[in-house]
């Protein structure tokens, strides 16, 4: 399906990330949510597994088979984007819906059988429900916006002008929600850079928003709608600071926003760490250990945060994210110091 929706693409562009869906970030953050939680499906499966007698695959391996589909359908959702067929969604939503279908009879039935809501699966479940049900409203989101179905006349999109600059090397605004995290479009000009010295031309441009008549068009925009306020009001006079936040803010509370998280994550180290020191302290005070009753395989949250190994992955996962958000706090604090600076 995306070699042929590649093929059948009439958008012909030297770069081929230059298109979003719309919701393409909300649509990635709710698959990564449902990547972890589908670690966590996993991660329960197999300790209530090791705490019975017999192996019993159905805890895991549907969870397993349900992390492959979903790195799948981000990969597929990719190649649609990139090649700019939004009727390849169609089989995705479908998907979106029998997944939702699914996990909702199974939600159900736990709610008939008694499940208690502090047990970990039905939580787990019920989060899989909403995260499904998320992810078809921005499948019908899409179809709404470009209208590439059920309607006559589709929405047409024309690629950003500095996608039509073949002197604009500077992919970060378009490329997936992925690569912007890792800057992993940023390879091309790595190995070139390490085969040879790098000139100007392979730079290239900046882009038109990182300009400094873009960013003093914005600011002074920005200045004249603090002077038509105190228009009225003789003892006041414009506030610089005030149009720097207007025509500025979003970016640093953004990039604020990315500290705060990487701060609070900072948190997840200590916890974990002292949680495995408890863990292996008990695992020595307590020889013998305790196998489950295999009529009732469910696992609270407590005993699952119990274990040394789930504790070491959450550790793992911790360290990663707070680089990232880190690192997208750094970047984002950067390039607005450079727009200011611009525009100033």
């Amino acid at each position: 399906f995306p070699g042929w929706g590649s093929q059948s693409s009439k958008v012909q562009i030297h770069h081929n990330t230059w298109l979003h869906f719309p919701g393409h970030n909300l649509r990635w953050i709710l698959t990564f949510t449902l990547l972890f939680v589908h670690v966590c499906e996993i991660a329960e499966g197999i300790v209530s597994d090791t705490q019975m007698k017999s192996r019993h695959l159905h805890l895991f391996l549907p969870a397993i088979m349900g992390f492959v589909a979903a790195t799948v359908s981000i990969v597929y959702y990719h190649n649609i984007e990139t090649s700019n067929f939004p009727k390849l969604l169609l089989a995705l939503f479908l998907y979106w819906i029998m997944a939702f279908v699914t996990k909702t009879i199974k939600l159900v039935r736990y709610c008939q059988d008694g499940v208690p809501f502090s047990q970990l699966r039905f939580c787990i479940t019920g989060i899989m429900v909403i995260l499904y049900g998320l992810l078809m409203a921005v499948e019908i989101n899409v179809i709404r916006v470009r209208r590439y179905v059920f309607f006559m006349n589709p929405q047409k999109v024309k690629p950003p002008e500095d996608l039509q600059d073949l002197g604009v090397r500077f992919l970060q605004p378009f490329v997936n929600l992925l690569s912007k995290a890792t800057y992993w479009w940023m390879n091309t000009l790595i190995i070139s850079a390490h085969k040879k010295p790098v000139d100007l031309k392979a730079i290239g441009k900046l882009p038109i928003a990182m300009r400094a008549l873009t960013n003093y068009v914005c600011l002074k925009e920005a200045y004249e709608e603090q002077k038509k306020k105190v228009e009225d009001q003789p003892n006041r006079n414009p506030s610089i600071w005030l149009a720097m936040y207007s025509a500025f803010g979003r970016p640093i509370l953004l990039s604020s926003t990315f500290r705060y998280l990487a701060d609070l994550l900072g948190f997840a180290g200590p916890l974990c760490i002292s949680g495995i020191v408890q863990g292996f302290q008990n695992t020595t005070n307590n020889t013998n250990t305790t196998e489950k009753d295999p009529s009732n395989s469910y696992l609270s949250s407590e005993e699952f945060l119990r274990n040394v190994y789930v504790l070491a992955v959450l550790l793992f996962l911790a360290l990663i994210l707070q680089r990232t958000f880190l690192q997208a706090s750094y970047y984002v604090t950067t390039e607005t110091g450079i727009n200011l600076r611009g525009a100033l």
